[in-house]
């Protein structure tokens, strides 16, 4: 066994060990990141990437993940004007005349269903949430506001087996079955 005899051979032996650590707790932030990616936006043939690769995707899915939320935040807002100018009554009694509006999209393996409703109109989200989970898609988040006398809701789901999809032409008909 070595004995140590120098405080600079401790001194390199603590870097070296710190240094190890860090190394270990980056790789595992790496891999946690990676797995956050979903498996179907990683185009690799390989089973196995590298920690590069994995990085890359990570910041090419953050940068698209950005702008599909200006382009949303952005609709969002042209929708608000467009309702939330007084100038606007004609067109505000067109559209309340329309309502319920459903609107179902897909993105991928994302599916986005959009529903405006009237203050009056009763209906139950779970019910919409429901109709989504039968169909195939697994529900990731869902949010409300009111503008007016309108609610805006907006449903974010995933598929939850991506070989099999979605229906959503049926989800689509269902879902105007139900608000309608």
């Amino acid at each position: 066994m070595k004995k140590i005899s120098s405080s600079s051979e401790v001194s390199k032996l603590d870097r070296k060990m710190v240094e190890r650590n860090r190394r270990i707790q980056m790789k595992g932030l790496c891999f946690k990141l990676a797995s956050l990616i979903p498996s179907h936006y990683i185009k690799s043939s390989k089973g196995m990437l590298s920690q590069l690769d994995q990085l890359g995707y990570s910041t090419s899915y953050i940068n698209q993940l950005r702008e599909r939320v200006k382009k949303l935040k952005s609709r969002k807002e042209q929708m608000i004007m467009g309702l939330g100018t007084s100038s606007n009554t004609i067109e505000k009694m067109k559209i309340s005349s329309k309502l319920p509006i459903i609107d179902l999209r897909e993105y991928g393996s994302s599916i986005e269903v959009i529903l405006i409703t009237g203050l009056q109109k009763n209906f139950m989200l779970s019910e919409v949430l429901s109709i989504l989970q039968e169909e195939g898609a697994e529900v990731v988040g869902a949010s409300f506001s009111a503008v007016g006398d309108k609610l805006f809701h907006t449903i974010h789901s995933q598929v939850k087996i991506s070989r099999l999809g979605v229906e959503t032409s049926r989800a689509r008909q269902r879902l105007k079955d139900l608000v309608y």
